[in-house]
């Protein structure tokens, strides 16, 4: 059954457009940061690593996506939010403790949040543009 999962997420990622996969991205971020924070509280040390592993590298993975010619100012901030985000789940990972990480899955629901208005509203001002 797991193959079955495994073999339909793949072929999701690579049906998905690039606005679905950052998406994605970040719903799996939040999701290992909950992780982390569910894992410190039971005192379950290794997972805690596991999934502030994942987090990080899907943060790193979204970092070195930036296109800061094309992005320009709004390229610069998020990277300081992502050096942020790596920061705190470091310290989180180090001192074993959430509080950092509650941080962290702040800054990346607001910007889940962000990223999906404004791919809605591209659809939206797309479908109004075709339609024209």
């Amino acid at each position: 059954m797991s193959y079955g999962l495994g073999a339909y997420k793949k072929t999701h990622v690579n049906t998905a457009s690039k606005e679905q996969i950052l998406l994605m991205l970040y719903q799996a971020a939040i999701k290992n940061c909950k992780k982390a924070m569910e894992a410190i509280d039971k005192r379950e040390i290794a997972l805690k690593g596991e999934a502030i592993g994942k987090l990080q590298d899907i943060v790193i993975e979204l970092n070195n996506s930036l296109d800061f010619e094309v992005g320009g100012d709004i390229a610069k901030e998020l990277s300081s939010l992502y050096d942020f985000i790596l920061f705190s789940s470091t310290q989180a990972n180090i001192k074993i403790d959430k509080e950092p990480l509650e941080g962290c899955l702040n800054v990346l629901t607001t910007l889940y949040e962000g990223w999906q208005e404004a791919i809605k509203s591209l659809k939206v001002s797309g479908q109004t543009k075709q339609g024209a």
